[in-house]
């Protein structure tokens, strides 16, 4: 109880300032407050303190609020909802430990208060509190045993914890008080039982599932779950007949899907080709238009028969036109002797077609439609720029266009080749021929954007957006908004490549932040779906969530902001203070002086320029704020503006990259290239073990990798350097690295990889790296085995071309003009069209070319699109 009872005019007021709060009327709450506050008797009351303080952090005015619920939880310290309103405070800052504190200390002073218990429910299930959770769910249960939500909530702890028995019998209690008739459909009780049946499935019941979901069926609205958790059943269970009819029904259902297909075949085990191939037939024949059963048995099939399969599926799909043709194909692939046979078959159709209109010379009949060989050499121009036949896939590709030069497709392909030819300037320019076929088409767009970005053509990149984002607002500022993560990545990446740091963090940050904000939304969902019974889409939500930093988005911005915090600490001095120091070598101090000048005076007019922008957008946007503001139930106060300058000037850039490594040895533990960044960030830290732990890991996932045997290298150099280590991690470290080294000395342990990896260039260059790096002496071998390019090396591509390249520049192998040059000329003669190989314009700049602008990021030379 509060120390101080208010009257019963003053309570009055108390209540109307509570309902005030509920109804979002912040400013009479604040009027009422000021009523009883300014009675001197009550001037010092704890709870309407508390209650001021809250209403003003609804307003935004957040330093204020804490001040007056602090004061009033001074002055009332045995309220408890001086401590709820706390709890309040906190949690709207999404401080959800120091919340769950507050909740905690007000049930002890009302242990049974409904109100506190949801809220500290809530919180417990977003931390994952999960013990914590049951708990509170036992406390809401036994106060609202006739509440749905108190039984349901309480069955899903236990299902979290993986206690399915004690979930199925609170499911099942449940579930017998709901007053549901036989024969009728209700969506709430219907997913119910779908629940209750996941439990069972996830606990391994398959007889009681598959007998739950018979019993059920009339009363489960989704038919289609109900047959496919039949199938699945049936065949955990062993009664494969059965399984066999519920999987062709839904084939017939969907002919499209493949899992069908491969519950259809575990349920009739074909033992030969022939009848594994007959269930394919028997269902082409039964569904016509179907292509997934003309596709599948190309998987398997092998010889003269794939060739006579594969000859059909093509006719069928070059005649009738079908862009996807080859991305359907595409995963066969991986075997050289199909795409020998598919090469064949298509090249014999192109001259047969160009010359009497059929697939075949020796066919009769109706002739072939043009359009049928403008597909094929569309496809033609995909197989050789899948093979690496660049200039081969062009020429296909252009015949195509100057048959049909309206349409999108061949344009975007030709971006495609040229892309993966390393002209990314050239790619760009046809991807954006394409964009103009047809403005109106979002996918062409983004395409369009994406090939800019990988150009480094930000602006131009950021226009082509702006066609599909909010008026009013600049495109990046909308894209940001929408989370658009794919731009923001990219974004990164060509910033990093430019050396613009402060600008490649700002995406990276706002990437990080996109991810806080889908894991806080997940907040609104915890009473929803218990509200409305969508409890399946709820649980995977929940374990979506628990894996969100896995996801591909997450890991590229956080590797981006890993490398660009490594360079920041490598390199502490900015750019700009470099140039100035190379650029007043050479020059008198009156031109110094002129120079310096010059610069403030454009620095000046940038700055007003950009300051008379920012106040253009600011009046464009100030209504639409105004209104979401309003719109707002809790303002969480605003965000710390994320300032490029501020981000690059970091003072320690291994701590923050460390905050971007975190969730990746977590959830991508799997990724080598995880542990490979964290010896990075330790190696620099001089963390041994650490160090030890991430060369480990990354052994066990792929000891031959060529950036982990780099940072083998360094790191046992490292240890011999030290002498001066305890005793015990010098013992850990002898242990683990004689196992990984098998007692042999540096040089012979590089040379050994150099042996094994003699037609590797990405090895060859590890190789070569560590070679000079152990002696300097060395040098003209080292670049040697660097710069091979002989016949009986694999890997010559594009990308790892480049990063050769690239190492040549960066001082891996000290100065090397004369050797740059040579295999920058040697390489230019195997890809022509890649732009980091072409020559230098001005001969004075070719010995001091920048580093950022030769290395091309990885991803732009080794994904497709």
């Amino acid at each position: 109880m509060p120390s101080v009872q208010l009257p019963p005019k003053e309570s009055n007021l108390f209540k109307r300032i509570l309902k005030c709060y509920e109804q979002k009327q912040y400013k009479n709450g604040l009027k009422f407050c000021k009523m009883i506050l300014s009675n001197p008797k009550f001037a010092e009351h704890g709870e309407t303190l508390a209650m001021k303080g809250l209403t003003l952090n609804c307003l935004g005015k957040k330093e204020e609020a804490y001040e007056f619920v602090r004061k009033g939880l001074r002055n009332d310290v045995k309220s408890h909802v001086c401590w709820h309103v706390y709890g309040l405070l906190q949690r709207s800052d999404k401080k959800y430990d120091e919340a769950i504190k507050c909740y905690r200390n007000a049930l002890k002073l009302d242990k049974d208060n409904l109100q506190i218990l949801r809220d500290l429910s809530l919180l417990q299930i977003q931390m994952r509190d999960l013990e914590g959770y049951r708990e509170t769910r036992y406390q809401l249960l036994q106060l609202r045993p006739t509440q749905r939500a108190s039984w349901i909530g309480y069955a899903i702890a236990y299902h979290l914890l993986k206690d399915y028995d004690m979930a199925l019998k609170l499911l099942e209690e449940f579930r017998k008080t709901q007053q549901i008739p036989p024969n009728k459909i209700d969506y709430e009780y219907s997913e119910l039982i779908l629940y209750q049946n996941q439990v069972m499935r996830e606990a391994d019941l398959f007889q009681e599932s598959l007998e739950h979901i018979e019993t059920y069926e009339k009363q489960i609205c989704d038919k289609l779950v109900v047959e496919e958790i039949k199938g699945e059943m049936l065949l955990k269970l062993g009664r494969l007949k059965e399984a066999g009819e519920i999987f062709k029904d839904l084939i017939d259902r969907n002919a499209e899907n493949w899992n069908y297909y491969e519950g259809l075949e575990k349920a009739l085990q074909p033992r030969t080709l022939e009848e594994r191939l007959h269930i394919y037939e028997e269902i082409s024949r039964r569904h016509p238009r179907a292509v997934s059963p003309r596709r599948l048995p190309l998987n398997f099939v092998p010889g003269e028969k794939f060739r006579e399969l594969m000859d059909k599926f093509l006719r069928v799909n070059f005649s009738k036109g079908c862009p996807p043709l080859f991305t359907t194909l595409k995963s066969l692939y991986y075997n050289t002797e199909k795409v020998s046979m598919i090469e064949e078959l298509v090249t014999n159709y192109e001259t047969s077609l160009k010359t009497f209109d059929y697939f075949s010379p020796y066919e009769n009949g109706e002739k072939e439609p043009p359009t049928t060989l403008l597909w094929v050499r569309y496809f033609l121009a995909q197989h050789f720029d899948k093979l690496g036949q660049c200039l081969l896939a062009l020429d296909y590709i252009n015949a195509a266009i100057a048959s049909t030069p309206t349409l999108i497709e061949l344009f975007y392909i030709k971006a495609k080749i040229y892309k993966h030819m390393g002209d990314l300037k050239e790619a760009a320019k046809w991807m954006d021929e394409a964009q103009s076929l047809d403005t109106a088409d979002r996918f062409i767009n983004s395409k369009c954007a994406k090939y800019m970005l990988r150009a480094n053509m930000m602006k131009e990149a950021e226009e082509i957006c702006s066609k599909f984002t909010r008026e009013g607002t600049s495109a990046m500022e909308n894209l940001n908004e929408m989370q658009c993560m794919w731009f923001q990545t990219e974004c990164a990446s060509a910033y990093q490549r430019l050396g613009k740091y402060g600008e490649a963090l700002k995406k990276c940050h706002e990437i990080e932040r996109h991810f806080f904000e889908i894991t806080d939304d997940q907040f609104d969902f915890h009473t929803y779906c218990m509200r409305k019974m969508t409890l399946r889409a709820y649980v995977d939500l929940l374990r979506l969530e628990d894996i969100l930093r896995k996801h591909a988005f997450y890991f590229k911005a956080a590797q981006s902001a890993v490398e660009i915090y490594l360079k920041l600490h490598d390199n502490p001095s900015t750019n700009e203070r470099k140039e100035q120091e190379v650029n007043s070598e050479n020059i008198s101090a009156k031109e110094l002086k002129k120079m310096l000048s010059k610069q403030r005076r454009a620095q000046k007019k940038a700055k007003l320029e950009e300051e008379r922008k920012h106040a253009e957008r600011e009046r464009q946007q100030k209504n639409q704020k105004k209104k979401r503001d309003e719109e707002e139930e809790e303002a969480s106060g605003p965000k710390e503006e994320l300032i490029p300058e501020k981000l690059e000037k970091v003072e320690n850039p291994l701590e923050e990259a460390i905050k971007f490594l975190i969730p990746l040895k977590t959830l991508v533990a799997d990724n080598i290239d995880t542990h490979l960044l964290a010896f990075e960030i330790y190696f620099r830290k001089g963390k041994f073990l650490l160090m030890l732990q991430s060369v480990k890991r990354a052994f066990a996932i792929n000891s031959n990798n060529p950036w982990l045997h780099e940072c083998l290298i360094k790191f046992s150099r490292l240890v011999s350097n030290h002498s001066n280590l305890p005793e015990i991690v010098n013992k850990v470290l002898t242990q683990e690295m004689q196992k990984i080294f098998v007692n042999k000395d540096l040089e012979s342990f590089n040379e050994e990889f150099l042996k094994h990896n003699a037609t590797s260039i990405e090895h060859l260059l590890s190789g070569a790296k560590m070679m000079y790096f152990l002696d300097e002496s060395r040098q003209e071998k080292a670049i040697a085995i660097a710069t091979r390019l002989d016949e009986t090396v694999k890997d010559k591509n594009v990308k790892t071309l480049t990063k050769v390249f690239g190492a040549l520049v960066d001082g891996s192998f000290g100065i090397c003009n004369t050797q740059y040059e040579e295999y920058r000329t040697a390489c230019h003669k195997l890809f022509p069209f890649t732009s980091a190989f072409l020559p230098s314009t001005n001969e004075d700049d070719s010995s001091t070319i920048s580093v950022n602008q030769t290395t091309i990021n990885h991803d732009v030379m080794a994904n497709e699109i």
